[in-house]
């Protein structure tokens, strides 16, 4: 007899068939920023950061995307030190580090950034057959009546689909 999965499966089921294995996410900026456009990007990583990210022991929470000098950057994501790394298998936890993107997206990036005032902010780490990658998305901030329509708009939402669902079960 089959295992039955628990809630939420869906979206996990759809990420294995593509090769996805899901390390961290930023939820909270799916609440405060209107994520207009998303990016897949790589990251540069160093000695045992990648093991430290395949143990899921990263943090997006104050992390943003940036473009200096023609590159992109990932600051403030938090890679915690792999405790199994010997000396040289040691890093900076907090640094900088360089996201992979195509120069002709990288330009784009930086044009919509610096004339429509939005930002970059990442929304995912995962791995992608075997890549470590970064879901950036450009985003545009939200004040806080914006958050409380987005909310109540979701809230309608599921209430919907709990009236159609009990409807369907009839």
């Amino acid at each position: 007899m089959p295992k039955k999965k628990s809630g939420g499966g869906a979206k996990r089921d759809r990420d294995a068939e593509r090769g996805i294995r899901r390390v961290a996410q930023n939820r909270r900026a799916r609440h405060d920023y209107e994520i207009l456009e998303t990016f897949e990007c790589g990251i540069a990583l160093r000695g045992a950061e990648v093991k430290s990210l395949r143990a899921g022991q990263v943090s997006l929470q104050d992390a943003y995307a940036r473009i200096d000098d023609g590159e992109a950057w990932l600051v403030g994501a938090h890679v915690a030190p792999y405790e199994y790394a010997a000396g040289y298998g040691r890093f900076e936890p907090d640094r900088p580090r360089k996201l992979l993107l195509h120069r002709s997206e990288i330009d784009e990036l930086a044009g919509q950034v610096s004339q429509k005032s939005l930002t970059l902010v990442p929304l995912a780490v995962y791995f992608k057959d075997g890549r470590a990658k970064v879901e950036i998305g450009l985003a545009r901030g939200r004040r806080l009546y914006d958050k409380r329509h987005a909310i109540a708009e979701r809230d309608a939402a599921r209430e919907a689909q709990r009236v159609i669902k009990e409807y369907e079960s009839r």
